[in-house]
């Protein structure tokens, strides 16, 4: 029996090729090169997912949920220069382990003037600094599915007590990267991206204003080229997304778009219940009189006895306004009785319901269930560490793109600058930083940590880790969005402290070895 039901000639050998059967024959989907299925619709689909992330607090809080898990509140590099590397190009042994150590403090210590500086000089608007602007940028990529950015050069700012340096960060609004005039994708022109032969992107069509500003309209219809980098490979603009397809070259318009249907249900059902509800208290009782003035008077004509009787009763009620405590105290007219309202649609089923679709809307974003409804009480200690390790691993893997991708460039052409501006540690004879950017750029990228469900046995088995040599304290720290050297460093300062105080050194100090490494530096 072949797929359908339909055997011999004309069956097809798979159920998912079926054409005939009644759960296929409507199913009818073409096939569609990766920047013609996004790009016609691009500016609906993200309309809506903004909607949705605007007015509706699951989607609101799954956005924030991964910024806070990625991000954090302050990204930051963590030096890695390949001394190695550079050590073999320019047959200088002084590329060794001591000069990467000494070259990356000072490289960190100059990142940190330029990202954390007060005036913001790192940010073209002056309004951001750069933990910010990049948790900006990963953000236009969750919601709208590509993080946009400019890099500018603005020497007018630098001396005079203000900037330091004249490298500034611009976040553009993905909406302003598209074909110029709006038109159609072309061979050479992807949805703004200007392509060449072999589908590199080579420069950026970007609107000098966003098409919803109507105080700038003149500028809404005008578009301008930007080349992706200098002739000297300094990156012009950064363009970021989550690459799903080959020869893709639009981001594919967030994180909800897969499920952006199921959630506008979800929504509309809740509101539903939550309607039905408010109706359901507020019309908790109703009286019931024995005549309805109307009916009785076109039943029986005019009669004075049925019309006393109905103004009695208002001046009953008007009249009768007694209150105990604030609340009303009830009085029936005769003839008349009390009816309560009840629900007559049961929303048993709703909170099921609701936790199979917030599931579905998990697993499509890539959290768990728990992170997106923030509703622990289902789960113990095993089951909450399990998803939340599962989780963590679609949040490191979503950094380490964005950071490749989006914050890499950002470094590398600050470095380039610093490179001229400040005084580094570098060796007699050291490659130029144009040739070997990799090298001396590479760095790794440090956001927030895992955190932890059960301290104690969870840093129990670090430390096992560490001891029996599966894991370092590089690691370990990273984990946990520190630094080793910093927590090193300020673990030193705490124990000749204590040394200095004669305090009595706490059991973790590990006694003698450590007041003795405590007092080291004053004896030399």
């Amino acid at each position: 029996m072949l797929a359908g039901g339909r055997e011999g000639w004309g069956g097809v050998p798979y159920d998912a090729a079926d054409n005939y059967g009644e759960h296929m024959a409507a199913w009818q989907s073409l096939l569609w090169s990766p920047d013609t299925e996004l790009n016609p619709y691009r500016d609906r689909i993200v309309s809506r997912v903004r909607d949705m992330v605007r007015n509706d607090g699951w989607a609101s809080g799954a956005v924030t949920r991964i910024l806070d898990n990625v991000v954090g509140a302050n990204f930051r590099p963590i030096s890695k220069p390949d001394y190695r590397t550079l050590a073999h190009v320019s047959g200088n042994p002084a590329f060794d382990a001591e000069w990467a150590n000494e070259y990356k403090n000072a490289v960190e210590a100059n990142w940190r003037i330029w990202a954390n500086d007060p005036g913001r000089y790192c940010d073209t608007a002056r309004a951001l600094n750069v933990a910010q602007i990049m948790r900006l940028g990963f953000r236009h990529e969750l919601i709208e599915g590509d993080a946009l950015a400019r890099v500018a050069w603005m020497p007018e700012r630098v001396g005079k007590g203000r900037a330091r340096y004249a490298t500034a960060i611009e976040v553009i609004d993905p909406d302003r990267l598209s074909n110029p005039q709006l038109r159609f994708d072309q061979q050479t022109m992807r949805g703004g991206v200007q392509v060449d032969e072999n589908g590199a992107a080579v420069g950026y069509w970007i609107r000098e204003a966003h098409q919803g500003d109507w105080f700038n309209a003149a500028k809404s219809v005008t578009w301008e080229f930007e080349p992706r980098e200098t002739e000297w490979g300094r990156p012009v603009i950064i363009h970021h997304f989550e690459h799903e397809r080959a020869a893709q070259h639009r981001g594919g318009a967030g994180i909800l778009t897969p499920v952006l249907q199921r959630l506008k249900m979800l929504i509309k059902y809740d509101g539903t219940e939550l309607d039905a509800a408010i109706i359901n208290a507020i019309f908790a009782a109703y009286i019931e009189s024995p005549y309805d003035p109307q009916m009785v008077q076109d039943a029986l004509g005019d009669s004075d006895s049925v019309g006393a009787y109905q103004n009695m009763r208002q001046d009953f009620h008007h009249e009768r306004r007694i209150t105990l405590g604030g609340s009303r105290v009830l009085n029936l007219f005769p003839g008349e009785k009390m009816n309560a309202v009840s629900a007559t649609r049961p929303a048993n089923n709703f909170r099921d319901f609701e936790g199979a679709m917030l599931r579905n809307v998990a697993s499509g974003i890539g959290i768990s269930a728990q992170q997106l409804s923030n509703d622990w009480s289902d789960v113990n200690y095993s089951s909450a560490r399990a998803a939340l390790l599962e989780s963590w691993k679609t949040m490191t893997r979503r950094r380490d793109n964005f950071a490749h991708g989006f914050a890499d460039p950002i470094f590398c052409a600050w470095l380039e600058e610093s490179m001229d501006v400040d005084n580094l540690p570098l060796p007699a004879g050291a490659p130029d930083y144009a040739d070997f950017r990799g090298a001396y750029a590479r760095c790794r990228w440090m956001g927030p940590g895992r955190g932890w469900i059960d301290p104690v046995d969870e840093k129990a088995g670090a430390i096992l880790g560490i001891d029996a040599a599966l894991s370092t304290l590089e690691a370990e720290c990273a984990e946990q969005g520190l630094e080793v050297e910093e927590v090193l460093d300020q673990r030193a300062r705490e124990l000749k402290m204590f040394a200095d105080r004669g305090i009595p050194l706490p059991s973790w100090a590990n006694a003698e070895k450590a007041m003795d490494a405590a007092r080291k530096p004053d004896a030399e």
